[in-house]
């Protein structure tokens, strides 16, 4: 009796300890204001860019992430080809026309006039 009043103890325990068991946030998940999409967010099929590095030299390397792809000037993104490329901004030729992907969160300082 005395054993049995114990594992019935011990049962009670460990449901009372569930429920008042926390779940544990992932403490690297964005905040759910950032993982909606905005309003006005681009299109889904459009290339997305991610960074750029342009080298100090004035012919140093310039290399982009485009859709998590590493690129350079003469390389192709989809149908299009890289044409261009400065500190904030990637040109990009289609044919006849031109897109231009500007880095988020370029500040003034660092976006130029003109793409080269």
């Amino acid at each position: 009796m005395v054993e049995a009043m114990k594992y019935i103890a011990l049962i009670g325990a460990l449901l009372a300890g569930s429920v008042w068991a926390q779940t544990v946030q992932d403490p690297t998940r964005p905040p759910a204001r950032m993982l909606r999409p905005a309003a006005n967010a681009p299109a889904v099929d459009a290339p997305q860019l991610q960074s750029i590095l342009v080298g100090r030299a004035a012919d140093g390397r310039r290399v982009a992430v485009i859709d998590g792809n590493t690129v350079r000037i003469g390389d192709r993104v989809g149908d299009a080809r890289v044409v261009g490329m400065t500190q904030a901004q990637v040109v990009l030729q289609r044919g006849a026309r031109r897109e231009v992907l500007t880095l988020k969160g370029a500040g003034a300082a660092l976006a130029p006039g003109k793409p080269e």
